[in-house]
């Protein structure tokens, strides 16, 4: 729950409730005030002052300043934490050294007074305030996170609208309202998120249709009678994300590209999105999402080519997959249309040579660290947007020196071309430096793009004042949404 190590939307979601930051996203990707009433730039964008609302209290009472928010943007950079949110905030002054541990503190971090704080940038080549509004950059109390008797990840305290009550793992998550909000008291008194593991949608759709739950996924199987049933609400709307088949390129014939790229060809993936999903997602032709900048529409990676399969194959010395060993795909996720997806890969590797067989680990955080530690070949997994930011997508997730850099690609080429295309001040070369990236990176074939996610989700007719922006779950304000129903109703997630 600590925001500054999250990186998964489930426990963002909840995070979220948790925490505030300076700034905030609307359902629009508008920027609005949080614990900022106000801020303003110099006029080359470097320098940004922010003035915080006054008596604004984390959960366990003391009043924010703007010291806390020193630390806390801080701890982001400290080489100790991790944080793949260090990447976000090189570019405030003094962050590299401070980072590198050749500096104590971070000198273009500065509280002016109790309610000020100063950020002092070394350049500005991206708009810096929607930075401010991600998941990583909130406030978190320094004597609770260094306390020795508390497990900060287990026991967070943030200033938001909801705390936790209780973790029941594998089962639920509870939250309560906090009473003293300073953006006003939530509707809602308490919320149970309940975890179903192996993100089964079909069991979570059953208990929802019988009233247990008060809303739900929705299943692929289910989708065309819920398009036309006025029991539920159904939301709908294109989000920032992509699902995929990663591949360890550091580990045995997967280090091989053309083996990847054969990979690539020998599966169909706009049959599997329009049978399989029944046209709920989009096949993904690119890395970046519609919405994203830099997104190119024209771009279609690795078409369905059988024949260029075999040829890729005999060229990696594996004709027709012979002396190929059997591949090992991994998923978290057990739903009905996880394992339909992935027998469907199975089938169409086989039809080219390619033996490979599935394992599934339905338990998300022990499939999480497997996936960090470099355990597992090739594994589906999903990426979500923090921004509308290509860096998020394509820094994040390929160049060698990211925390997330999960498929172990190591390319001085492309390191070059995402680090001179994060700092590209014009915005036009900008884009065209990251589609010059994201071409490079799809020649190398690290993933399998699946899908362009879309958000669909039926909630029961009593839950108003339901805001679902391109970011999808984690940035829904749960503070916002209350129940017309009886009174104790919950919101599950």
């Amino acid at each position: 729950m600590d925001p500054a190590s999250v990186n998964d939307i489930f426990a963002r979601t909840i995070a979220q409730q948790i925490f505030d930051g300076l700034v905030q996203y609307d359902e629009s990707l508008g920027i609005r005030p949080a614990i900022a009433t106000s801020w303003k730039s110099s006029r080359d964008g470097r320098i940004w002052t922010f003035a915080l609302k006054k008596g604004v209290k984390f959960h366990h009472g003391r009043e924010v300043t703007a010291e806390d928010f020193v630390y806390s943007f801080s701890r982001l950079l400290d080489p100790k934490l991790k944080s793949a949110a260090a990447q976000f905030f090189i570019r405030i002054e003094g962050a590299r050294e401070f980072s590198e541990g050749k500096a104590a503190t971070v000198r273009g971090l500065k509280a002016l007074d109790r309610y000020t704080l100063e950020i002092r940038l070394t350049d500005a080549s991206s708009p810096f305030v929607s930075l401010l509004a991600i998941g990583y950059a909130k406030v978190v109390p320094r004597e609770v996170i260094e306390s020795p008797s508390r497990n900060f990840n287990l026991q967070p305290v943030g200033t938001g609208p909801f705390r936790l009550v209780r973790i029941e793992p594998n089962k639920q998550v509870i939250l309560e309202a906090n009473l003293e909000y300073f953006g006003g008291r939530p509707y809602l008194d308490r919320i149970e998120y309940k975890i179903f593991p192996g993100v089964a949608h079909e069991e979570m759709f059953l208990q929802f249709d019988k009233g247990e739950l008060d809303d739900s996924p929705v299943p692929s199987l289910a989708r065309s009678s819920l398009l036309k049933d006025n029991r539920y609400q159904f939301v709908r709307r294109p989000i920032m994300g992509i699902r995929f088949l990663a591949f360890n390129t550091a580990q045995g014939p997967l280090s091989n590209r053309s083996v990847r790229q054969a990979i690539n060809h020998a599966v169909d993936r706009e049959w599997i999105a329009r049978k399989n999903y029944q046209g709920k997602d989009n096949p993904a032709g690119g890395i970046l999402p519609p919405g994203t900048y830099s997104f190119d529409p024209k771009l279609v990676a690795y078409p369905y080519d059988p024949e260029k399969a075999r040829r890729l194959l005999a060229e990696a010395g594996f004709p027709q997959g012979r002396d190929l060993p059997p591949l090992t795909i991994w998923s978290s996720a057990k739903s009905e249309d996880a394992v339909a997806e992935l027998e469907a890969i199975v089938r169409y590797l086989g039809a080219v040579g390619i033996k490979a067989n599935l394992q599934y680990s339905t338990d998300w955080p022990s499939f999480k660290r497997d996936v960090y530690a470099g355990k597992l070949p090739i594994f589906r997994y999903s990426w979500y947007g923090l921004t509308p930011d290509p860096e998020n997508f394509l820094f994040r997730l390929f160049h060698s020196q990211s925390v997330d850099n999960f498929t172990r690609l190591q390319s001085s080429r492309i390191d070059n071309l995402l680090t001179r295309a994060s700092a590209e001040p014009n915005q036009i070369r900008r884009v065209n430096n990251f589609r010059e990236a994201e071409r490079e990176i799809l020649n190398e074939a690290p993933i399998l793009l699946l899908g362009y996610y879309s958000y669909e989700r039926v909630f029961q007719p009593y839950v108003k004042g339901i805001k679902v922006s391109p970011f999808g779950d984690p940035y829904i304000p749960m503070k916002d949404i209350w129940l017309d129903k009886q009174a104790g109703s919950h919101v599950h997630r």
